[in-house]
């Protein structure tokens, strides 16, 4: 199919594009994993699995969903230094 007949069947609504398009091949951006190891004072773990036991997840759960929140709180309030000319990244 070329790209304008898919414009034009997408634009339209009237049909369903999901079977035109190749879905093995998709990702989502910015959503690669990357393992890293991180030590924490055995203090620090410990408050992590009663607070994730608390809430019903794992401790890999909240470690992920804090650092996420504090991360997009703080993106939120100040710009990113590396997109600035010679910053650090």
């Amino acid at each position: 199919m070329k790209a304008r007949d898919f414009d034009k069947k997408f634009n339209d609504g009237e049909e369903d594009i999901i079977d035109d398009l190749d879905l093995s091949t998709t990702r989502r951006v910015n959503h690669e994993q990357k393992r890293i190891n991180v030590d924490f004072p055995a203090w620090v773990v410990e408050s992590l699995d009663r607070e994730a036991a608390r809430i019903g997840v794992t401790r890999q759960s909240i470690i992920k969903v804090w650092l996420v929140e504090r991360l997009k709180a703080e993106s939120a309030s100040k710009p990113y230094i590396g997109d600035a000319p010679g910053g650090a990244k």
